[in-house]
């Protein structure tokens, strides 16, 4: 959400798409659907209505992105609708039935299809039917004064890199930064960017009701949400690898992992509030 509203700020028509919607039944809503504050609105409809105040055009689709062939047909739909595609961002994830931490040999194999059903399988799903039009959308660009590439954000988590949670999580997250490399490999030559982008601890809705309702400590291992940064804290990440690299300098980094909090030192932005929240390297060994 964070980046999808960021995005809006520079005038992009972002797509919002998820489960969460103003026509939905709460009562019908799934089992793993982390609760959140009752009076915040975080559906699409509320996130394509703040990209559109933003100054961008924001359309919300409802849609359950765990079913197969959902995803190709939204992109057919945003291609047909806008004749280009530029920015791919994954960040969905299906939060699993039971508490992450455990030892895999006790953890059912529904920890594996929750954790990386849409968080690695749909991912895959996404980009795969992206492809194409961006490699057209990039052809497209060279004879435009364009200074920016097409790009596919993956958004990933130091689990990739250091142990987290449990087996499962990190197999996902490590695949995810591999399939930003491995893509890379292929579509560079296409003018098409992959990264792998790592935020720090986020103060995402859930998570602060989780610490409202005194299960936070439990869950995370006792990490100071405190010192958390904000959604929009990855959103200005994206929207700086945007608007201030060139396409050669954005093509460079391709399949790279890019850390939100040193980019924002890099690339000069902010949290809402004017601070840089400190990297988390120091606490994971990545390479």
């Amino acid at each position: 959400r964070g980046i999808a509203l960021e995005l809006g700020s520079e005038g992009y028509t972002v797509y919002c798409l998820g489960r969460s919607s103003r026509s939905s039944n709460k009562k019908n809503l799934p089992e793993q659907q982390r609760p959140i504050a009752p009076d915040l609105d975080c559906t699409v409809e509320s996130a394509a209505e703040q990209v559109t105040q933003r100054g961008g055009t924001g359309i919300a689709v409802v849609c359950d992105l765990k079913q197969d062939h959902v995803i190709e047909k939204l992109v057919n739909q945003v291609f047909d609708e806008q004749g280009r595609l530029d920015v791919l961002v994954c960040s969905a994830y299906t939060t699993p039935p039971d508490n992450l931490r455990g030892e895999f040999w006790k953890q059912d194999m529904e920890m594996w299809d929750a954790v990386n059903g849409v968080g690695l399988r749909q991912v895959y799903a996404a980009c795969r039917a992206s492809a194409p039009y961006m490699i057209q959308t990039a052809s497209e660009q060279q004879t435009t004064t364009t200074t920016t590439c097409p790009l596919i954000c993956l958004v990933s988590s130091f689990g990739g890199k250091s142990y987290t949670f449990n087996v499962a999580y990190g197999i996902g997250k490590a695949g995810i930064d591999r399939m930003a490399v491995d893509m890379s490999y292929q579509l560079k030559k296409y003018n098409v960017a992959t990264i792998s982008l790592y935020p720090g601890l986020v103060q995402t809705e859930a998570n602060l009701q989780m610490q409202v309702d005194g299960t936070w400590e439990e869950a995370s291992g006792n990490l100071d949400l405190s010192k958390g940064e904000t959604p929009a804290f990855s959103g200005r990440a994206v929207a700086a690898l945007l608007t201030k690299l060139s396409a050669d300098q954005l093509l460079e980094r391709s399949g790279s992992v890019q850390v939100v909090a040193e980019l924002a030192r890099e690339l000069d932005f902010t949290e809402e509030d004017g601070t840089q929240p400190p990297s988390i390297r120091s606490l994971h060994t990545i390479d």
